[in-house]
C-alpha cells in the first residue's frame, strides 16, 4: 500500500459524532498500552499521525483518520489496567460496542496483542463477541522485537492454543523493525476490497 495521505478527521464518543458513513473503516482494538498507536503510524509511514504515550489509557474517545482519502483507520480505546477514573472506564465498553455494532461501514477489526502476554478473558470475550456480529478480525502479535526467534515461535503457538485460532492467523509485529507491516497491509486489503 502506498500511502499519500493520512489525516486525523475527528474524535468521537456517540453515533451522532461519527463522520459521515461513506467509505469504509477498519477499526483497531486491544488492551492499553499494547502498541496500537505505533502499529497506526508505522502502517502509515508517520511518526506522529496517532499521538503514542507511555501511559496507559490515553485514548478515551474513538479517533478516526482518513487515509489516502479513500478508507478510514479507527483507533478505539484500550481497555485493561489504564489508570483512569472508574466512570471513564465504565463508559468505554458501551461507546465501543455501539460503535461496533453499529457502524454500517466497518470492514474488521484489527486486535493486537502483546506477543509476551497471555491472552486474557477480555481478548477472548472480544473474539467472541466479533464472531457474533460475523465482523472479521485481523489477529496482530506486537512487540516481537522484545523476544528471542524461538521465544516467539512458542508464545505464538501458545497464544494460538488458547486463542483457539490457526498459528498462521497470527502476524507477527514489530513497530521497531517494522516487520510484519506488508503482512497487515495485505490482510487490510483483503477486508477492504471483500465489500468495495
Amino acid at each position: 500500500m502506498i500511502i499519500k495521505s493520512a489525516e486525523f478527521v475527528k474524535s468521537a464518543v456517540k453515533p451522532s459524532q461519527y463522520p459521515s458513513a461513506e467509505l469504509p473503516e477498519i477499526a483497531f482494538a486491544g488492551r492499553s498500552n499494547v502498541g496500537k498507536s505505533s502499529l497506526i503510524n508505522t502502517l502509515v509511514n508517520r511518526k506522529h499521525l496517532v499521538k503514542t504515550s507511555s501511559t496507559p489509557g490515553r485514548t478515551q474517545l474513538i479517533n478516526f483518520f482518513i487515509i489516502n482519502k479513500a478508507f478510514l483507520f479507527v483507533d478505539l480505546p484500550g481497555y485493561g489496567y489504564a489508570r483512569v477514573p472508574a466512570s471513564v472506564k465504565k463508559s468505554w465498553g458501551p461507546m465501543v460496542e455501539t460503535y461496533l455494532s453499529t457502524r454500517k461501514t466497518l470492514k474488521g477489526v484489527v486486535l493486537i496483542m502483546d506477543i509476551r502476554r497471555k491472552p486474557g478473558l477480555q481478548e477472548l470475550n472480544f473474539i467472541d463477541w466479533l464472531d457474533y456480529y460475523s465482523i472479521s478480525s485481523i489477529l496482530i502479535l506486537t512487540k516481537t522485537d522484545k523476544l528471542s526467534k524461538t521465544k516467539q515461535i512458542k508464545q505464538r503457538l501458545s497464544i494460538a492454543k488458547d486463542l483457539g485460532v490457526d498459528n498462521n492467523a497470527l502476524i507477527l509485529f514489530s513497530a521497531k523493525s517494522s516487520r510484519g507491516k506488508d503482512s497487515v497491509w495485505d490482510a487490510v486489503d483483503r477486508l477492504i476490497d471483500i465489500s468495495t
